[in-house]
């Protein structure tokens, strides 16, 4: 069963093929992944003046102003409006929420990053460029992406994309579960046709999270890898098929350096997707694992390897492509 659906995957993937050589859809989103549009992203939000963006601090309201408008420069379409508040002790929260529309009705998915890191503590400054800068420029990076190809696609059928970048990942994941809150309550409603979007219309939930370092590799040898963990079988065999027919080259894995009990604490507990697995939503996350650097005063932007970033955030594009 397994191998017939990748096959079907296989066969999918070719007729995609085809279809781009007749318009400019894929060439379109892949020019946007530019080593120096990630860096400067990165180095945005891991600039002094975000502060290292802590929850409900000047500096996280600075990286959440900047959010919008890079939402609105993508042409995303706010649910309603962009910013989504929640409330944190003492203060509050705010997650930036955009669409892509897709062609047909019915299927989502919902593709996100926590922009907040551990902010400045006791006159130290988190400059957090690896966690979670990284997912957000590729957050950033995809929506861009999407949005050129979308409007090159004459029609072809595709699931609208929602991009989430998450304030209150340091307060215990607040805002992933104020953003599975507003989906399992019916507040989320899609732009273009009104109708509430409930928890079975979600096709996929796609977590980026640490994303941008080569400090971890899966092999000694193989500085450029890629870890992602959950979603099904074929899902996983159409990723390895997508990085090696699209000649993207990176060392994947499926576990999180071959513990069981690391990968069931990165997947299952402390990291965004989990409220969203706790209700039955099928999510993934993709990640290059925490480093020497992480929740540390020198995780900057100079110490992520914007060459294999740019590799990661292809490979993840075309793959979301395929997701039907």
């Amino acid at each position: 069963m397994r191998a017939d659906r990748f096959l079907l995957s296989i066969i999918l993937w070719a007729g995609a093929i085809a279809a781009a050589g007749s318009d400019a859809a894929a060439r379109s989103g892949r020019d946007t992944f530019s080593e120096s549009a990630l860096r400067s992203k990165v180095e945005f939000l891991s600039d002094s003046l975000c502060a290292g963006r802590g929850s409900g601090t000047a500096g996280g309201s600075e990286a959440a102003f900047w959010l919008v408008r890079q939402f609105s420069k993508a042409n995303l379409t706010p649910l309603g409006r962009f910013g989504h508040s929640f409330a944190l002790p003492d203060k509050a929260g705010h997650n930036i929420i955009g669409s892509i529309p897709g062609h047909g009705r019915g299927k989502y998915i919902i593709i996100m990053a926590h922009y907040d890191n551990l902010g400045t503590l006791e006159g130290k400054f988190y400059p957090g460029a690896d966690s979670n800068a990284s997912g957000v420029a590729a957050l950033l990076s995809l929506a861009e992406a999407f949005s050129q190809e979308r409007k090159a696609a004459c029609g072809q059928s595709a699931p609208t994309l929602i991009f989430a970048a998450l304030d209150g990942r340091q307060a215990n994941m607040a805002g992933a579960y104020a953003l599975c809150s507003e989906l399992l309550e019916s507040k989320l409603r899609d732009p273009r046709t009104g109708f509430t979007i409930g928890k079975e219309d979600i096709l996929q939930v796609v977590n980026l999270d640490i994303v941008g370092s080569v400090l971890a590799p899966l092999d000694a040898e193989r500085p450029d890898y890629l870890i992602m963990l959950g979603g099904e079988g074929y899902q996983r065999d159409l990723l390895s098929f997508l990085n090696r027919s699209q000649d993207i080259g990176l060392d994947l894995g499926f576990d999180y350096y071959g513990s069981r009990e690391f990968t069931e604490l990165f997947y299952r507990r402390i990291c965004d997707q989990r409220p969203f697995l706790e209700n039955g939503i099928p999510s993934v996350l993709f990640t290059s694992g925490i480093t020497l650097r992480t929740n540390r005063t020198d995780d900057v932007p100079s110490s992520l390897d914007y060459g294999v970033l740019r590799r990661r955030v292809e490979l993840i594009y075309h793959w979301i492509s395929m997701l039907k």
